[in-house]
């Protein structure tokens, strides 16, 4: 770790797997894998000999099988007492839980889950098109929750990539700068809202989740937020770039003073940022693989309860549960009720 002094830029660090976080934020994983045409059971048309299957995480030919055996993906899988927030920048995820709701996402959606009390779910990344290939990129951040609400009932909740508001500046450079507000108000840009017991339901809380796009050559300054939170930028594509006039290579993530203004300076070419910040919530986090406490002791009755009660059991046919070769985006809730995605590309 680089510690800078006389600047916006508290330290910079390089990003290993999964990237470091900081309270309130547990985990972010950064997954792009391309994935060749599909075989028409929605895995990979490709011999998986050689692959250590069930566990493969070796970015072999440039993507993973992960957990999963037909389909590359994390099969059902328990969580407790915090959140999952999978944005999807390219490529598809199918989602199916304990609570009977599915859905499939992708392509600029976001899907926020509170797994809270306990839940199981699955994430499948189906392989639809046979004739090209099935690139994906996508996050997926942990984002804690506070004691309090660490057994409400669990709740999923889908931005679609339509209803994601996104911001264009030009600069006297003539480069251009996209700053999508997934979570978090930029200026009067305000994203749909997070579920009702995330830590970012309170805007006092000041959490963010915004991805940058920049052009060669562009700059932009971001705005000061508040005194008192925690603030990282994440640089993971592109050449150069300056932040408050500290250069940082790529695959880095550079801690910020909160409260001022940075100047971003894109020196090479295109670049790709994430920005995640927010109020820590300073409490004991006990942490053991799939849940999140604030207690060993609390740890403990998480495994019980799910070895009990598989936190509401499986109710699908397959731990690997994928939707189907024709079916496009969309969400259905635990309710019954169902959503459509907008007509973008499967």
């Amino acid at each position: 770790m680089n510690t800078v002094t006389d600047t916006a830029v508290k330290a910079i660090r390089p990003l290993g797997q999964p990237w470091f976080t900081t309270d309130p934020f547990l985990f972010c994983m950064y997954h792009n894998d391309r994935y060749p045409a599909g075989n028409g059971a929605l895995g990979p048309r490709a011999d998986l000999q050689g692959r250590d299957i069930g566990q493969d995480f070796t970015p072999r030919d440039g993507w993973r099988m992960y957990h999963g055996e037909r389909i590359p993906g994390f099969p059902a899988h328990p969580h407790r007492g915090f959140e999952t927030v999978t944005v999807v920048e390219q490529g598809l995820v199918d989602h199916a839980d304990s609570m009977g709701a599915a859905g499939r996402y992708g392509n600029g959606d976001t899907q926020w889950l509170t797994t809270g009390r306990g839940v199981q779910h699955s994430e499948m990344f189906p392989l639809l098109h046979t004739e090209r290939d099935n690139p994906l990129e996508l996050f997926q951040i942990w984002l804690n929750l506070p004691r309090e609400h660490k057994m409400v009932a669990p709740y999923f909740t889908m931005f679609w990539a339509g209803d994601i508001p996104r911001r264009d500046y030009t600069g006297n450079d003539g480069g251009s700068v996209t700053v999508t507000v997934i979570a978090g108000r930029l200026e009067d840009v305000r994203p749909p809202a997070p579920p009702p017991h995330s830590w970012a339901a309170e805007p006092g809380n000041h959490v963010a989740i915004w991805t940058l796009r920049m052009s060669a050559g562009a700059s932009w300054t971001l705005p000061g937020a508040s005194a008192g939170i925690h603030r990282t930028l994440y640089f993971y594509q592109g050449t150069s770039l300056m932040v408050d006039g500290v250069e940082v290579a790529p695959m880095h993530g550079v801690e910020l003073q909160p409260e001022r203004d940075v100047a971003l300076v894109n020196g090479g070419s295109a670049a790709r940022l994430l920005l995640l910040q927010g109020r820590p919530i300073n409490e004991p986090v006990a942490h053991y693989g799939p849940f999140v406490m604030n207690t060993r002791a609390e740890l403990q009755q998480a495994f019980a309860d799910y070895q009990a009660n598989g936190f509401g059991g499986w109710p699908w046919p397959a731990l690997d549960q994928a939707h189907g070769i024709e079916r496009g985006r969309f969400a259905r809730h635990a309710d019954g009720r169902e959503e459509l995605g907008s007509d973008l590309d499967n």
